[in-house]
């Protein structure tokens, strides 16, 4: 006769297996092939910088997905090519920096403007059978400065992406893709509407 389970085992039982599950984290990606059209006749004639350090391109942020789990993916890694794109739909020449504040490496390089991007993200799902998220919110907020490093002006850009059970098809970082294209999107026209920037 097998040992029967009393009310605080399968109490303790149950709460072990829902902490399992709740602890779920499935990987997602953020990166997007869309990106703003450039117009070469139409291009500020600048060389810009943005700066991403490979600290910030391996850190890892877990939001919330569906029925209890959560999703895991590399907001300055997904969204760098967003940033990017963002930048170049704007000027004539876009690069990178690996840190900030630098005038001499800034001067040498021709560089203008340097942007330095901090970004926020969040996702949650209505629903309660499936994980991946159906609403995500990307934000970037950038710090602009001069070649001496002197602030000039800072920007901001936010995008919202949804997307339904039936839209997924196995593409389950939908609605962060769509949240990033909008967000480049925004951005570029963030850059394009502020006069400190042309």
């Amino acid at each position: 006769m097998p040992f029967p389970f009393s009310s605080a085992a399968r109490l303790f039982a149950t709460a072990a297996l829902a902490a399992v599950l709740a602890g779920c984290s499935h990987p997602i990606t953020m990166i997007t092939e869309t990106a703003p059209p450039r117009s070469m006749a139409h291009l500020i004639p600048k060389k810009v910088a943005y700066v991403m350090t490979d600290a910030q391109r391996d850190q890892q942020v877990t939001t919330a997905g569906g029925s209890g789990d959560r999703v895991s993916y590399y907001p300055y890694r997904d969204l760098e090519k967003s940033i990017r794109d963002a930048l170049r739909a704007v000027y004539r020449d876009v690069v990178v920096l690996r840190a900030a504040g630098d005038a001499k490496v800034n001067e040498a390089a021709g560089v203008s403007l340097v942007f330095t991007p901090q970004i926020k993200t969040d996702s949650s799902s209505s629903s309660w059978i499936t994980w991946p998220p159906t609403a995500f919110t990307a934000e970037v907020s950038c710090v602009v400065s001069d070649t001496a490093g002197a602030e000039v002006t800072r920007v901001r850009a936010v995008g919202n992406g949804t997307a339904e059970f039936g839209e997924f098809n196995g593409d389950y970082g939908l609605a962060a893709r769509r949240a990033a294209t909008r967000l480049t999107s925004q951005l570029s026209s963030e850059i394009r509407r502020n006069e400190k920037l042309r």
